[in-house]
């Protein structure tokens, strides 16, 4: 009987230590953890101007109709000023912010509130569309308070996690939530591997961090899945992945992905019959580009790749992820599945940027024209078709002439199709810059701006233009 109550004591103990360590994980409060990082969160504006041309008639014309192009001109331009909300978080005390691409994009002018009610400037340093990142910089020699990144790989599914951002410009709002999957694909990039959170998160959140218990930085939020609010399904860059494309950005100001030269396909079922692999695994490859690093190491069409650089590959979408953050220039151990048996080679990883497969990719982003308003003159930003079809330096950059008023100081000065390379000495980059050195000429005695331009025959000329 003694023995019996001394089991049936130790039974309830060990019940009662679970029970008491069950409750020390489940957060009786998210207040001092909230505190101590919303200044560290930052809410974003940003502003572009957006040219739209109203049609005087009460009806559209077919498209491709020849009275499209006939009365197209007749059309009004309207300009008017475009805001957008975004959030963000600061990862140096020098004013370095970390957002989604997409809340920045386009922008004339981004605008960074902090703590709520200090406003600054702040410059793009590098965006990544392809992952959806972007990194700012505050235009203030002020010092801030960082956070730091956390580990997403020991995230796991049933944690608990708080999101803080700007959801419709409300300001610092503190959400909670769990981890609800990992390594998720939504289709909306080339690199997705989202962490899913049933955290609120709504428009307006993009590019705010997803933080653990710890207060570290796992995830970037960027994604929700419903058009009129959150529904408990949000999506976050895994912070192991975002860091890497950040020092990039910080650095170089761009990325630098590693690149095999094979486009892959999914191994179904019958392919792994056919091919008498254990299961269905590995990434098959469907084609392998010319002159790539994958074709200069022996691979082929067919071929089924099963590991990279050590990590296994289970599945297809996990094998440009993997080969993206490896280093470029790395020679790599790739096993491959051939003719029934397991072969490997070595590889060493080109970079995708600067790949013709990459460049073949790539879509050109349609360009808009926007009007000078003080130079009556319309423009659009110079693009890589541009400077390719012209034969220009590659790393020219400026505004095309795309239309000269009549009454126009630079009538007799520039053809349609001339580049605005600088504006008083300084390089033009954006309509902005260009809007800015006019603007302090204005401002000046001077009144007149200096401009250096690539005719339509691409010489190179200074044009001095008195404004009004």
């Amino acid at each position: 009987m003694k023995k019996l109550k001394t089991i049936f004591i130790a039974i309830l103990f060990v019940c009662s230590f679970n029970l008491s360590s069950n409750s020390q994980n489940t957060p009786g409060s998210f207040a001092d953890l909230a505190e101590r990082l919303m200044p560290s969160v930052v809410n974003i504006s940003t502003t572009q101007t957006v040219v739209t041309s109203t049609n005087p008639f009460p009806f559209q014309f077919p498209p491709g109709s020849p009275f499209e192009d006939m009365f197209k001109e007749f059309g009004t331009p309207q300009e008017r000023q475009s805001t957008a909300l975004g959030s963000g978080f600061i990862i140096d005390q020098k004013g370095i912010v970390v957002t989604n691409n997409h809340v920045i994009q386009d922008a004339e002018d981004i605008i960074v509130r902090v703590n709520g009610d200090k406003e600054f400037k702040a410059k793009v340093i590098g965006a990544d569309p392809l992952s959806d990142i972007a990194v700012l910089q505050l235009d203030t020699k002020e010092k801030f308070t960082p956070v730091k990144f956390g580990d997403s790989d020991k995230a796991r599914i049933g944690d608990w996690v708080i999101a803080i951002g700007n959801p419709f410009g409300l300001g610092g709002t503190v959400t909670s939530g769990i981890i609800s999957a990992r390594n998720r694909s939504i289709g909306l990039s080339r690199y997705e591997d989202y962490i899913q959170t049933d955290a609120s998160i709504n428009s307006g959140n993009s590019g705010g961090p997803l933080f653990d218990m710890n207060g570290d930085v796992i995830g970037i939020n960027t994604a929700i899945l419903g058009r009129n609010g959150s529904i408990g399904i949000g999506f976050s860059i895994p912070s192991n992945s975002a860091k890497i494309v950040i020092d990039q950005l910080i650095e170089f100001g761009e990325t630098k992905r590693g690149w095999l030269g094979v486009r892959i396909q999914d191994v179904t079922k019958e392919i792994a019959e056919v091919e008498k692999l254990d299961e269905p695994r590995g990434a098959l490859v469907a084609s392998v580009a010319p002159n790539s690093p994958s074709e200069k190491a022996g691979v082929k069409a067919g071929d089924i790749i099963l590991e990279f650089n050590g990590e296994k590959i289970q599945e297809m979408k996990q094998l440009p992820i993997i080969v993206a953050r490896t280093e470029v220039g790395k020679n790599v151990k790739v096993k491959i599945w051939r003719d029934k048996k397991e072969i490997t080679k070595i590889i060493k990883l080109g970079r995708l940027e600067t790949s013709e497969d990459f460049k073949v990719t790539e879509k050109s982003k349609p360009q808009k024209e926007l009007v000078i308003e003080n130079l009556k003159i319309s423009v659009r930003e110079l693009t890589k078709d541009d400077i390719k079809n012209r034969n220009l330096p590659n790393q020219t950059s400026g505004l095309v002439i795309t239309k000269i008023e009549n009454d126009s100081p630079l009538i007799n000065s520039v053809d349609v199709n001339s580049i605005i390379l600088e504006a008083q000495k300084k390089k033009i980059k954006s309509v902005n810059d260009l809007n800015q050195a006019i603007k302090k000429v204005l401002n000046s005695n001077q009144k007149t701006i200096l401009l250096v331009i690539y005719n339509s025959q691409n010489q190179r000329r200074y044009i001095g233009v008195k404004l009004d």
